[in-house]
């Protein structure tokens, strides 16, 4: 469903406020479920390693080891399996960023951003291992393309949208080729040549370590469809992630296959909601100019389709409300996920359940300030799902 499609259709009622070729697929580790609503919901919290901030602005709260353990620790008492490591310019190294925090944490695992183009999928493939050995299996793995080329061209990558879509797959194709091979082996493709394969060490978790990916375009689905283990989509009303999550399955199952769904989105958490309205508000309050014109710059070079379909719901509704509890407010002057769910601990729980309902088994929440929020979605959110969220072993 585009934007246009879903914005007519709220006009009208408006709210009221296993592979084919034979390989394991890491997936098989974890039961899906293709159909009917998950029976456990998986919530992932994030750490900020490009700094933090308590308003959407240059960061102002520095990303040190402690820090980073604070978020960690925090995300672990209030309930949270994992949190996303993040990859970008702005942001420390995922893989290094991980390692430091795991060392001073306990059951967390870390969902690490990596990008394809800028490191061999075997040596991808050993340090995943490696971590994931080190840490008693408590790794995962987010394959993040690259949506914005003045970023990629930085680390020197030039690469067009639809070829680093096919790099990608190829790569995670290298990637759990090296992860469930036993024996020496051979890969020869069009981004990638290896002879004789063998990576050590082997992967902790068995088969290996599951897959996250996301990716709106054409190009993206595809590769989903027939690579990931668990499918990522950002924030959208829940009329568009209905039709995303049927479409995923509908590819999926053409490839022979079944996947999870994932969904990645912001939370904004009080007593009421009336307390949560005004956090809202107060975050957007004091953009600052130079800021809002870099980050308008930003969103203007890239070419990824995710991003696009945030700035159209950005400009959906001129009050910021989607629907009930779903804000755009904070993708104003944010890449990446631009809406949150805002409201009462309850009311958050509820449009979070909604989302479950249509399929989707597995949350990567964050919110300003990651450390402040996530003791309150503690507080407020996740009593609601007790007997319902995934524990960590």
């Amino acid at each position: 469903m585009s934007i246009r499609s879903w914005i007519s259709l709220t006009s009208r009622s408006a709210p009221s406020l296993s592979r084919a070729d034979g390989r394991p697929h890491c997936s098989e580790q974890y039961p899906n479920l293709t159909t009917e609503a998950p029976m456990t919901i998986d919530f992932g919290w994030f750490l900020p390693t490009m700094g933090d901030s308590e308003t959407i602005g240059p960061p102002t709260r520095e990303a040190t080891a402690d820090y980073l353990v604070d978020v960690a620790r925090a995300a672990e008492d209030a309930g949270f399996t994992f949190a996303l490591v993040p990859v970008g310019t702005t942001c420390q190294d995922a893989w290094l960023a991980s390692a430091v925090v795991a060392a001073r944490t306990e059951k967390l695992k870390f969902l690490v951003a990596m990008r394809p183009g800028f490191i061999a999928p075997t040596v991808a493939a050993k340090m995943s291992n490696t971590l994931d050995q080190l840490t008693a299996g408590r790794v995962l793995i987010n394959v993040v393309t690259g949506g914005f080329p003045a970023e990629l061209a930085a680390d020197g990558d030039f690469t067009e949208h639809d070829e680093r879509y096919a790099r990608t797959q190829e790569f995670m194709q290298v990637v759990r080729k090296a992860w469930t091979e036993a024996k020496r082996w051979d890969h020869e493709g069009k981004y990638y040549r290896v002879q004789g394969g063998n990576v050590f060490p082997r992967p902790y978790q068995q088969p290996c370590p599951p897959f996250y990916f996301g990716g709106a375009s054409e190009a993206a689905r595809n590769v989903g469809a027939k690579e990931t283990d668990v499918y990522l989509l950002w924030g959208e009303p829940l009329p568009m992630v209905r039709e995303r999550i049927a479409d995923m399955r509908t590819r999926a199952v053409a490839a022979g296959r079944s996947i999870r769904f994932g969904l990645r989105i912001h939370v904004l958490a009080r007593d009421t909601n009336e307390e949560a309205r005004e956090a809202a508000e107060a975050l957007i309050a004091n953009i600052p100019e130079g800021f809002q014109q870099m980050m308008d710059r930003h969103h203007a070079a890239g070419d990824s389709e995710g991003e696009k379909r945030q700035r159209e719901l950005v400009a959906a509704k001129e009050d910021l409300w989607l629907g009930p509890n779903l804000w755009s407010g904070i993708g104003k002057a944010r890449l990446g996920v631009g809406t949150a769910l805002v409201g009462s601990g309850e009311n958050v729980a509820r449009r979070l359940q909604e989302y479950a309902d249509e399929g989707i088994d597995t949350f990567i929440l964050s919110g300003y300030p990651h450390l402040e929020e996530a003791q309150r979605f503690g507080k407020y959110v996740m009593p609601h799902f007790a007997g319902k969220a995934a524990v960590a072993a």
